[in-house]
């Protein structure tokens, strides 16, 4: 029997796709990389992945796991002809723990109806990716996303407590708990982050976190990006960890502007967005000290938001910034790069001279208070060559980060589209450790391949490695 005939005696002939147009669907995440589908599926259940995994195995067939299709960086993009496990229908919100602070979900579940759900008792789930609206909570485990108030709360791993996963032999694993200190090798820690490489999570345990007393937003602007900068770095250096600092320079602000109005001003050269969240004694403290650092830094404008609406337009603005561009042009490609916060201004200004060497239109938004970029480039990809172009200044925009100190990504994955700059920032034995957790996980290499390591990455033999010096090997 054919793969498409034996996973509908298994799901049905209602939750598998096989024509050509749904296949041209599945083919492409939120990136720029297209794949090739071989099959889509919609298990609802534990057993229904497991089963599927077990049919993918018998056709060997790759298996790739699919959210909502938000990722940036290609990982939910079959290389070959692959089997597509769309996990959107496993989108129930099991129990919430209101003592513990806990909840198990289907990692179809979208991020901000988790929030929405927990409200009520005074909770949420703290990671809050732009793409919060959509994108679901497996994908979050799949790539560690962060969000714009990760700089106070952590990215995703800092709120799994545990998952379930389906193994590449579709066998059913427990890992973690719901103590705070488990007993033995961190394998959450090892499985988020993962892009889907060590096996299908199907349950999630996730910590949340409670709403804070009191909260201030406030809507920085300035003359320059630097002076934007500098005040980043004085708040951070005068002690305050605020819930958020968002910066957007003057394309991305225009862009958001022309697609939400959201009050912003158009003569800054940039705006910074900050947040302060905690007890009412210390939030109008912390406010005021931000307002003052602006101030210092020159700051023409600064608001602080007077309202709930008023808190949820600054808000609305940030998060619209990535469908904003739209507007600008018909196609984009991001990156998501991390520098040190002490060289953001030395980075900010290389990425510039990149896209004016390249000839390109980029607007930028990032999560200033740890460093991480967004460079995103406005581009129409039918103009011939034009794709080619946008992908070698993006390179170089990375190879930058690199160079200062900072990091591939932050919080999109490597997926496919840095795969093959990951020898950039690892040595040989680097990759090859990599390399061979992979294969403890998924020793038949059937789970997501060619994604984030890249070809070659198995090195050595296991006694040539102990021996090894890991200087000759970078």
């Amino acid at each position: 029997m054919t793969l498409a005939a034996d996973l509908r005696l298994v799901l049905g002939a209602d939750r598998v796709l096989d024509h050509p147009l749904d296949l041209q669907i599945y083919a492409k995440d939120a990136g720029v990389t297209p794949g090739t589908v071989a099959a889509v599926v919609f298990p609802e259940t534990t057993q229904e992945v497991a089963a599927v995994v077990r049919i993918a195995v018998v056709h060997e067939v790759p298996i790739v796991a699919r959210g909502a299709g938000t990722g940036l960086s290609g990982g939910a993009v079959p290389t070959r002809p692959g089997l597509v496990v769309a996990l959107t229908r496993l989108n129930q919100i099991w129990e919430v723990d209101e003592a513990a602070h806990t909840a198990w979900v289907g990692p179809g579940v979208i991020n901000l109806e988790l929030s929405q759900h927990t409200t009520p008792l005074g909770l949420h789930y703290a990671p809050d990716p732009s793409s919060q609206s959509a994108c679901t909570i497996g994908g979050n485990v799949g790539t560690n996303a962060g969000g714009p108030h990760c700089l106070a709360e952590g990215s995703t791993v800092s709120h799994i407590l545990a998952v379930e996963l389906v193994t590449a032999g579709g066998d059913v694993l427990l890992l973690g708990g719901a103590a705070p200190d488990p007993i033995g090798l961190d394998l959450v820690g090892v499985v988020v982050g993962s892009e889907g490489t060590m096996g299908l999570v199907t349950k999630v345990l996730v910590k949340l976190t409670e709403n804070a007393p009191e909260v201030r937003t406030l809507l920085l602007a300035f003359p320059t990006i630097e002076a934007a900068a500098e005040t980043v770095s004085s708040v951070v250096a005068g002690g305050i960890v605020p819930a958020a600092l968002e910066l957007m320079d003057r394309p991305m602000i225009e862009a958001v502007e022309n697609f939400k109005s959201c009050g912003f001003p158009l003569d800054a050269a940039a705006v910074l967005i900050a947040e302060v969240a905690g007890h009412p004694a210390a939030v109008e403290a912390e406010a005021q000290l931000v307002a003052d650092a602006g101030a210092a830094a020159g700051a023409t404008e600064i608001r602080i938001a007077a309202t709930a609406a008023e808190r949820d337009l600054i808000w609305l603005g940030r998060k619209s910034a990535f469908g904003a561009v739209a507007y600008a042009a018909p196609d984009y490609y991001l990156h998501d790069t991390v520098v040190p916060r002490t060289r953001l201004v030395e980075a900010m200004s290389g990425i510039y001279e990149i896209g004016e060497r390249y000839g390109i239109s980029m607007l930028n938004v990032f999560h200033a208070g740890d460093g991480n970029l967004h460079p995103l480039v406005a581009f129409d990809a039918k103009e011939p060559g034009m794709l080619e172009k946008v992908r070698a200044a993006a390179d170089e925009m990375v190879k930058l980060s690199i160079e200062v100190g900072g990091a591939l990504s932050g919080e999109h994955g490597i997926g496919l589209e840095k795969r093959d700059l990951m020898g950039e920032m690892f040595s040989a034995v680097d990759l090859d450790a990599q390399a061979r957790l992979r294969d403890a996980f998924d020793p038949i290499g059937i789970l997501n391949p060619d994604k984030v390591l890249p070809e070659g990455s198995r090195c050595f033999d296991f006694g040539l490695v102990a021996n090894l010096d890991p200087e000759s090997a970078a």
